[in-house]
Parts: C-alpha cells; sequence; structure tokens
C-alpha cells in the first residue's frame, strides 16, 4: 500500500518498496491518494473489494477476480448483484493490448410479442412489465461469467464460484444500509411467498448486525460451481427456473434457457481529445450517447469555465438532448435492427447537430428531433473496475433493472430473476422506468435483447490505460460516466474530487435539467434558469467505481462516496 500527497508532479524513487512523492507547485489543499503497484478492486461491496484483492495475491489475474467477484455480489448486494440478471463486460489483455466487449445481456422469451403489456384499448398494463413472471428476460450472467473466465480465466472455476457460495451458506454480517434497503422494499418484496422467506424469515426484517442466510441460494452457487453454466441453463437450477414461471404466469421455457448464449461484440471506440475512448456498442447505447455527448462538446473551449460551471452545464445537458433524441429512434439489438453506428458518430453528422447548441440558451425538447439518417436501467445496477499487475483491465456492469428486479425468486434455489423486459419499448412514446422513450428499433421481438444504458468503459492514453470506470444509474450511468471523464481529462480533477461533485442530468425526455440536491448554488441554479431551463433537485444517485492508472503503471482508485462500497489493491 503506497501513499503519497499528489498536486501536478510525482517523482518515482525505488527502493525495495517503491514510494510516491509529489512536489506542491501552489498553495492548494493537500490530496493524498493510495496507490497500488500491483493490483486494484473496486465494487459496490467492501467484501466483495477483499474478495477480488485476494484472488489478485492469489495470482489470479483480472478476469479472475471479476468472476469471483461477479457472483459475491449476488450475495452480498442482493439489490443489484446477480445470477438471475444480466449485463456487459469490457476488458482488455494486458499481453495483447487488445480490448474486447461481452454482451450477457438478458433476452427476450421466445413467447414475448410487441403487444404483450397493453390491454385490449392498447393501454399499458400497470406493473405488468415490472413486477413478477412476465417481467423476466432470459437471464444471461451465469453464461457471462463462464464465457469470460474460459477465454480468459487461469483459476479454476469451481475455486472462483465456490467462495460466494461459502458465503452464502454461511451468511455475512447485514450492514446499515442492507438493512434500510430490506426495509424499504419489505411491501414490494413481500409480493411473493418465495421472496419473502428469503429476506423476511418469520415476518421479521434482518437487522443490523445480524447474519444474512442465504442456504437456497448456495445451493444453486454450488451447483454452477460443480457443474458451470449447464446446471443453469440445462439442469436442475433451470427446472426450477420453468417451473417458477409455469406457477406465475411467466413466459421462459427450458428452450429459451437452453438456446442462450453470450455475444463477444467488437466494443465502441471513439477519439476524444488525445483519448481512446472504449465502451458498448448496441445492444447497449452507453458507447454512442457517450461516445456523441464527448464528440459533441470536444471542440468547446473549457480552460474559461470549471466543472460546476452553469455554461460548462449549458454545454454538455444540449450534447445530451440530442444524444439521447437519437437514441429513442435509432438504437436497438443489432440482430434485430440495422443500428447506424458509424453514420452516428460520423464528424460531418456531429458538427451540423453542433450547430443546435448555443451557450446561454436552452433548446426545448420539443425542438429537438432525432438527427436523420440518409440511407440508413434502475439506478439499483451495479459496477465493479479491476486492474492486475500484467495490464489486463475489467470493466463490468450488471442488473437486475430495478431495485431487485421482478421481486420474484425462483423457488427451492433462492435468487431473484431480472424485470428487464421494460427497458424494451413496451409501447411507442411511453416512457419506461426512467423516463426513456423508444420506437420500432427497440420493440418488443422475442429472442432480442432489450436496448440498456449500461456503459462499462475504458479510457486509453497513448495506447496505455488511463482509466477504468463504470457506474449503475439508469440512464444515468451514461451522463455520470461522460462527466467523469471530462472532470479528470479536462478540468484535472482527482479521483476523488471528480466522484464528489455534484451531478446533473438531462435525457431529451422528460424536458427537465436535473441536479444532485445542495450540490449548486443558488447562483448557478438562477443563471441556468435564465437560460431557459426547468430545473428539479433529486437525491444523490449513482455509485461510480473507477480505477485510475499512472504512467509508470501504479494504480489508484475511488468506490464513489454516495455507495457503501470500496476501493483496495496491492
Amino acid at each position: 500500500m503506497l501513499r503519497y500527497i499528489k498536486n501536478r508532479s510525482v517523482a518515482l524513487l525505488a527502493c525495495g518498496t517503491v514510494f510516491l512523492f509529489s512536489f506542491l507547485l501552489s498553495c492548494s489543499a493537500l490530496k493524498v491518494e493510495t496507490y497500488y503497484e500491483y493490483g486494484i478492486v473496486a465494487t459496490a461491496s467492501p467484501l466483495a473489494t477483499d474478495i477480488g484483492v485476494e484472488i489478485l495475491k492469489q495470482g489470479g489475474n483480472a478476469f479472475d477476480a471479476a468472476v469471483a467477484v461477479g457472483f459475491v455480489l449476488a450475495v452480498v448486494h442482493p439489490e443489484a448483484g446477480n445470477i438471475g440478471g444480466g449485463g456487459f463486460a469490457l476488458l482488455r489483455d494486458g499481453e495483447t493490448k487488445e480490448v474486447m466487449s461481452l454482451d450477457f445481456r438478458e433476452t427476450a422469451p421466445n413467447a414475448a410479442t410487441e403487444r404483450m403489456y397493453l390491454d385490449n384499448d392498447s393501454n399499458v398494463i400497470a406493473d405488468l412489465s415490472t413486477v413478477g413472471a412476465k417481467a423476466v428476460g432470459v437471464p444471461g450472467t451465469v453464461a457471462g461469467m463462464y464465457a469470460l473466465w474460459e477465454k480468459k480465466g487461469s483459476m479454476d472455476w469451481f475455486e472462483l464460484v465456490s467462495i460466494a457460495a461459502k458465503l452464502a451458506d454461511s451468511g455475512f454480517v447485514v450492514d446499515a444500509y442492507l438493512e434500510s434497503s430490506f426495509r424499504e422494499q419489505r411491501a414490494k418484496l413481500s409480493q411473493f411467498e418465495t421472496t419473502a422467506e428469503i429476506f423476511y424469515p418469520n415476518n421479521q426484517t434482518i437487522k443490523e448486525s445480524n447474519l444474512f442466510v442465504q442456504n437456497k441460494l448456495a445451493k444453486a452457487l454450488y451447483l454452477i460451481a460443480a457443474e458451470g453454466e449447464d446446471s443453469f441453463y440445462d439442469g436442475e437450477i433451470a427446472d426450477s427456473i420453468v417451473a417458477t414461471m409455469v406457477a406465475q404466469n411467466g413466459l421462459i421455457t427450458k428452450e429459451d434457457l437452453q438456446s442462450y448464449a453470450p455475444v463477444w461484440r467488437e466494443p465502441l471506440h471513439v477519439k476524444f481529445d488525445s483519448l481512446d475512448i472504449y465502451s458498448m456498442a448496441p445492444p447497449s447505447s452507453g458507447g454512442i450517447v457517450i461516445g456523441q455527448i464527448l464528440k459533441l462538446i470536444e471542440p468547446f473551449d473549457f480552460s474559461r469555465y470549471n466543472p460546476n460551471s452553469a455554461e460548462y452545464i449549458n454545454i454538455f445537458s444540449e450534447a445530451s438532448k440530442l444524444a439521447f433524441a437519437d437514441r429513442s429512434k435509432h438504437l436497438g439489438d443489432p440482430s434485430f435492427y440495422n443500428v447506424p453506428v458509424e453514420r452516428l458518430l460520423d464528424d460531418n453528422y456531429l458538427d451540423n447537430r453542433r450547430e443546435l447548441i448555443e451557450i446561454g440558451k436552452a433548446n426545448e425538447s420539443d425542438a429537438i428531433l432525432p438527427g436523420g439518417m440518409l440511407q440508413t436501467e434502475s439506478d439499483q445496477t451495479t459496477h465493479f473496475s479491476i486492474a492486475d499487475k500484467e495490464g489486463n483491465l475489467v470493466s463490468i456492469t450488471y442488473t437486475l433493472n430495478a431495485p431487485y428486479g421482478s421481486k420474484l425468486v425462483v423457488n427451492g434455489f433462492g435468487f431473484l430473476l431480472n424485470n428487464e423486459m421494460d427497458d424494451f419499448s413496451i409501447k411507442a412514446g411511453v416512457q419506461n422506468l426512467y423516463g426513456l422513450i423508444g420506437g420500432e428499433a427497440n420493440k418488443i421481438e422475442s429472442n432480442k435483447r432489450m436496448l440498456s444504458s449500461m456503459s462499462p468503459t475504458i479510457v486509453l492514453k497513448d495506447n496505455e490505460p488511463l482509466l477504468v470506470l463504470g457506474s449503475p444509474g439508469g440512464s444515468k450511468i451514461i451522463t455520470v460516466v461522460a462527466q467523469a471523464i471530462v472532470s479528470i481529462t479536462r478540468f484535472h480533477l482527482n479521483l476523488k474530487e471528480a466522484s464528489e461533485l455534484g451531478r446533473f442530468h438531462h435525457q431529451w425526455v422528460p424536458d427537465v435539467l436535473y441536479l444532485e440536491k445542495d450540490r449548486f448554488s443558488q447562483e448557478i441554479q438562477n443563471k441556468l434558469q435564465s437560460y431557459g431551463y426547468q430545473l428539479k433537485e433529486r437525491e444523490a444517485y449513482s455509485d461510480i467505481q473507477m480505477i485510475y492508472i499512472n504512467p509508470s503503471h501504479f494504480k489508484t482508485g475511488m468506490s464513489d462516496p454516495r455507495g457503501r462500497g470500496t476501493t483496495a489493491g496491492y
């Protein structure tokens, strides 16, 4: 563990242990960070972080640590960590320097139809796409973790997964955060008997400092550890998922599970300033929308502004509106819709769109349309970032969608199922859980992957690692990640400063600029209102997990101070 006082320049002295010192260039306040020589892990749970670091210490690589962390979060972070959901992984191989992406997003069951959530009058049926068995997409997490391990792992699969199984079997101590979450969600989680018996044993909320034991989840994890992905998609667990679907009037069949497969995809790559930004391509909207925002703001001179200034917020928000408008029309599962990726990121196209940005003015959302192409997620997601001594990087965002997903637990195996079907356009022009709207590109079709905002991201400078980051937050994931990149690379903030900044968000519809409560002065708010923005304060949001790697390959990280996560390394 290495500590140093950081400002603008760093001197390295090597003598057995490496110590880092910095020299103050001004009288500004001291900034203390922890740097690690070998490996680093940033997750939303202290237990998961510690286990990830232990895997690295034992000689495992970043991909081994990611598998262990992914399954441990299913035990200790049940509102979002999962084996009944899905997500995306972005990774960089330290030896080959190749950046890859893995799509283990859920798919619609074969029996899904475009009108499945509408009544006879074409009105949306309340809660049908968000609660219970019909809200569930075919889960991808287990297949995704197995595919990642099979391609890049170095340790034994059973050893990696059984860590989570043992933790579920023996239990872990509930903290204040989790007790509060259980209390807040009690009415929703108690709708289903199989769920209530897990989270409210003897009809009681599990209290802080008590053990949370999950024997049924442990049984599922031991089977996955012993039999790999087959146990989940073609074995005893699969049979229980199907039985739960039948009992609760769901759609997923054994054939749906057997036919599920994750997809290795070409990552989305954009240049911003002197940086190479890699993120997820469709069916994630994250990479394209982040790329559009960054490219739209790139020509603006930020030297006169600060990251809390009304002018910067104005420029960024107008770029966000344009990008989210394009999202509503042009993005979906590329296996079902010809997503115009190159055109959306084309310099000439973005130059034309940028003409709509005028400093000191908020364009009304009604006046902004998705750009014409010539010829052409709940806040309760979770993210983790890992880097090892070999230069391997992993950025994974996965989710159940809403907090605790569909609220439905699989009978006999104690794990929650997602409610990702709500991420489809259940009716054109109708907002989903996060206020996002969509159309033809993201309509419900059997075996299709629903559009996502998850944005695991890796940033390189001069072909060397610089940042590994990602966040939960539904549609706000995109602006949280993009703002962090700008804050660190344009405004030269360290990770702590960047994570503590007040956050703001505009997604085109609704026509509201959201500001984190108590983070922006009245002067700034007044100025933004004078530009024409309708402002709305909201509670603190997202839980970004970031790693920064300096030119000497020393690593520091930051878990969002809004959450309970930690960063550690060695």
